[in-house]
């Protein structure tokens, strides 16, 4: 082995070795089984900090089943991910002076193709880097033939058994990308705006109401005015109109418990097709919904009047809001206010802005046809479960039974609340790129639902000289999503990977996405794949900077997970940064903020640090804060793993490491060490079947870093050196074969380093029999009970306490560490003595010990360390300079001292004790114990040192 850990020269071409053996894919003669979802990621996407601790953790549960003797399967995949993909080619296009609309939608999917084709996929590529240990063979695309036979096979079925519907229905709207977009493109912020109060007339003449609003162009689309029904203001004018400000339509005034009376004037604008609330009081009271808005969120020609309500409703509009945009329109309707003398008063006002997180526009709620699952309704028209009875109450129940169970458990609460107030499903969207809807119209505007048009004919009985037209819109990208767990092992075909991993064993995803992406598997799943699609949900926290703030690439404190493997220099980071915001004018804080927090840029740590330091943070449920130090801490774990193998090889590599049939004595700390592997062994695997990777990595660092590095290297040193052959072959194999199982251990949360040192090490242990093995299908440790040595646990329990002893004494007095010094012991029991006899060898050589004898008579001047009841005295004559150790000892004593006086006399300051905190009055109250604490202590330590110079 190099005698320098070099991550770089190690990762890539261990990790082609295992693509080139096939190492990831499933061994189907296997028993049992174990499946895990890549949650597929935007083809756009690229590796952030998020995807790389998820991706971590589930190829941790990868390669752990497999090296438990599982079929494993890590299912990997893309998303075509409709907007961001069709914004990125949109883009590429207007660079070249063309909109999609220039070259048309068939030569415009062409286009896409090609970007995907050259530029997609990169995220997969950045996946590998980390180790990913899915199933490459087996990755699959959303848009790919089999996935697209899947979608087109849901939406007939769903059809036809009428759970899905095409419907006129208030959406999120972005009017720059002119689609519909769900809650999850929706980000919402605070901003400041401002909240106007109208005067809205009663028609009789006999007075107005004062009505508030923040979007004063939605008042064109109003149809009336909600007041509490127990409002003893306004109860009289319930049923009676108001005359709408410049439009000039009367309105009714309603009653509806949604109102607050307390909230301003306790009058509300109602706007059915422009507010979600509204939408809700409209549905309620039968109210016209008047659409005032274009698709590009400018005032219609006329409004658009929608449902059975509207009918006799006047759509006129005023002519000089007509075509403005909505923001426009806003203040000029304003002004009209104003000089009407409607306008009460304006109020800053901060509110939650939605906007698109793809094009940054404001959205709009807008009445548009869609196409819509039934989650709602107990019965389809023709008397068939509804989408209640049929898709959301099965998903309920696959939770409350305990088929599908959260980890934490808490997330199901989330998942309830959802649930249980869902509304309908808007899957269409008016984009190009996706899957279109399987559905055709006749001049008539009929609609005939087919797999394809040939079918469509052929079922409705449509000759072929009449024109079929085949919907534009295409389906949202999570209806696709939703299939995914059943449709990528090969659904609607009975395929043998369905069979074997259906349903799959975990899903690890994070919070944000229970609504949108789980609730729906779980949907789907149990109404075409009959069974829950998963048996547990892992949710993990998000991965926040060091000072607890979410990453964003607006706020400059983005790291990419690749940087910190590679490292990335100063200049070329803050290029990085500042490249491609949203809003440029932050680009010198960000590049202030960088140089400031990485002055040397980012050095290189390797893949398996970085991997180690998410699964030691992976707290069940809770964020990370990622500091780099940590990394660092990590980084400095997997060079001491590498250091402690290269003794370990130095020690056994042509040496007889127990692998025949000579006799083998070992020796207690070996015996220790066994024991001490099999608590390490069973303490992992109960961490990792509750997913507590945090603690199963913490148990894992402490065994390699402390016990074995630390310890056993040191403790098996006498018996190579001085022991007989028996004893040095024990000790051999004790070390090879304690390493290779560590490595094994080790190896689903570090696996390039492991896989590395153990093609060295496995052959020393017997446990590599050919050129081709790997760690990743040798077995997962298993502990073996029989093999603890509680006897052997106590004695080196023992010896570690007199070591630490004598080292606690050394630091104190400042003995030199390699100075061999003098023992007496006292008050020794005969366990005591035999542990002495058995032990002394170790403890000669590792405690640096000249020799140990019982003390008889008077005890000299000599510093103590307790080791149970025994004492262990080290006489302290000649061994120090005590002139020096005064004057060192004199000068600490009076720095405590100052402390102690500066401490005292803040706590008694009246003024400080009264008015500080109560919390910084008690830090420093806990301050001067601490220092008076060390002023005892190191007068006892001169006091000492004074009576050795007398």
């Amino acid at each position: 082995m190099d005698k320098t850990y070099d991550p770089r020269q190690i990762e890539q071409d261990c990790y082609q070795r295992w693509m080139e053996g096939d190492q990831f894919k499933p061994d189907m003669q296997a028993e049992g089984a174990y499946c895990i979802m890549l949650p597929p990621p935007n083809v756009t996407g690229r590796l952030h900090m998020g995807h790389a601790f998820q991706d971590t953790l589930m190829d941790t549960l990868t390669r752990w089943h497999r090296m438990r003797g599982e079929a494993t399967l890590w299912q990997p995949g893309t998303d075509h991910a409709g907007i961001a993909t069709q914004m990125v080619v949109e883009r590429r296009l207007e660079s070249e002076g063309v909109s999609r609309h220039d070259i048309g939608r068939t030569k415009f999917l062409e286009k896409v193709w090609e970007w995907k084709e050259q530029s997609g996929g990169f995220i997969t590529e950045q996946m590998k880097r980390l180790g990913a240990s899915c199933d490459w063979s087996r990755e699959r695309f959303t848009m790919d033939d089999g996935l697209s036979e899947a979608v087109r096979e849901v939406f007939v079925r769903l059809y036809e058994d009428g759970l899905i519907y095409r419907g006129k229905r208030l959406v999120n709207w972005d009017p720059v990308l002119r689609t519909a977009v769900s809650d999850l493109e929706v980000v919402s912020e605070e901003e400041k705006g401002h909240l106007w109060h109208m005067r809205y007339p009663l028609t009789n003449g006999e007075g107005h109401l004062v009505v508030a609003t923040t979007r004063p162009e939605t008042m064109l689309g109003d149809t009336a005015v909600a007041v509490h029904p127990e409002d003893e203001r306004y109860k009289h004018l319930i049923g009676e109109t108001i005359t709408l400000p410049l439009v000039g339509r009367c309105i009714p005034i309603i009653s509806d418990d949604y109102v607050d009376p307390e909230f301003g004037s306790g009058c509300v604008k109602i706007t059915p097709a422009h507010d979600f609330n509204d939408y809700a009081i409209g549905q309620r009271h039968d109210l016209p919904m008047l659409n005032v808005l274009t698709e590009t969120a400018t005032i219609r020609e006329a409004a658009e009047c929608v449902g059975e309500a509207a009918r006799d409703t006047d759509p006129h509009l005023p002519e000089r809001y007509r075509g403005l945009d909505r923001f426009e329109a806003r203040r000029q309707i304003v002004a009209d206010l104003e000089a009407e003398g409607l306008l009460v008063q304006i109020d800053d006002h901060k509110l939650m802005v939605p906007r698109g997180d793809r094009s940054g526009t404001v959205i709009e709620p807008l009445l548009t046809d869609q196409w819509f699952v039934d989650l709602t309704r107990d019965e389809t028209v023709t008397g068939k479960p509804g989408g209640k009875k049929a898709i959301t109450e099965p998903a309920i129940d696959a939770v409350r039974s305990g088929d599908i169970r959260f980890v934490p458990g808490n997330w199901e609460n989330t998942y309830f609340q959802w649930l249980e107030n869902i509304q309908d499903w808007c899957i269409s969207r008016q984009l190009w790129w996706g899957h279109r809807i399987p559905a055709w119209f006749d001049s008539d505007g009929n609609i005939f639902v087919g797999r394809d048009e040939v079918e469509v004919r052929a079922k409705y009985e449509i000759g072929a000289d009449e024109e079929l037209t085949q919907d534009e819109d295409v389906l949202d990208t999570w209806f696709s999503s939703a299939l995914w767990p059943f449709s990528t092992l090969g659904w609607p075909e009975h395929t043998a990977e369905l069979e074997r991993f259906y349903p799959t064993s975990v899903l690890v995803t994070g919070f944000d996405i229970i609504f949108f992406w789980v609730a729906r598997m779980v949907m789907m799943g149990k109404y075409f794949g009959k069974d829950v699609p998963f048996h547990e949900v892992y949710v993990h926290g998000l991965v926040r900077d060091a000072h607890g703030q979410k990453m964003s690439k607006s706020k400059g404190n983005v790291l990419d997970p690749i940087d910190i493997i590679d490292g990335i220099d100063l200049e070329a980071l803050v290029e990085k940064r500042t490249t491609g915001l949203m809003q440029p004018k932050k680009a010198r804080l960000i590049e202030k903020q960088t140089r400031e927090e990485f002055p040397d840029g980012i050095e290189e740590h390797g893949t398996d640090a970085l991997r180690f330091t998410f699964a030691a943070q992976a707290t069940t449920g809770r964020d990370i804060s990622f500091d780099l130090e940590r990394v660092k801490g990590y980084r400095n774990f997997c060079n001491k793993l590498w250091n402690a193998s290269r003794f370990v090889l130095m020690q056994c590599e042509g040496e007889d490491t127990g692998l025949g049939d000579e006799p083998v004595t070992l020796g207690t700390a070996d015996r220790w060490i066994i024991g001490e592997l099999q608590a390490c062994e069973a303490t992992v695997t109960k961490h990792l079947e509750n997913y507590r990777f945090d603690l199963a990595a913490q148990a894992l660092y402490d065994f390699t870093w402390s016990t074995y590095c630390d310890w056993y290297l040191e403790l098996s040193k006498p018996a190579i050196k001085h022991g007989d052959e028996a004893a040095k072959r024990g000790t051999r194999r004790t070390l090879v074969r304690v390493l290779e199982a560590l490595l094994r251990l080790l190896h689903p949360f570090i696996p390039f380093i492991t896989e590395t040192i153990w093609q060295r090490v496995a052959p020393l242990a017997g446990t590599k029999r050919a050129d081709d093995d790997t760690i990743m299908t040798a077995p997962f440790p298993v502990a073996d009970e029989s093999q603890r040595d509680p006897e052997a646990r106590e004695a080196i329990e023992w010896l570690q306490g007199f070591i630490l002893g004598v080292r606690r004494i050394r630091a104190e007095m400042d003995i030199a560490p390699g100075k061999p010094l003098p023992v007496l012991v006292s008050e020794a029991s005969d366990l005591d003595r035999a542990r002495i006899t058995e032990l002394e060898p170790l403890l000669t050589t590792v405690a640096r010990i000249e020799s140990i004898e019982e003390l008889d008579g008077e005890l000299p001047e000599s510093a103590m360390a307790l080791v149970g009841k025994m004492q262990v005295h080290i006489p302290l004559a000649g061994l120090i300079d005590v002139t020096a150790e005064l004057e060192r000892l004199n000068k600490a004593v009076e720095g405590i001292e100052k402390q102690i006086e500066k401490a005292r006399g803040k706590l008694s300051n009246a003024n400080f004790v009264e008015r500080a905190p109560e919390a910084v009055v008690n830090q420093e109250r806990e301050r001067l114990a601490g220092f008076e604490a060390e002023f005892e202590e190191l007068a006892a330590q001169r006091e000492r040192i004074r009576r050795l110079a007398d």
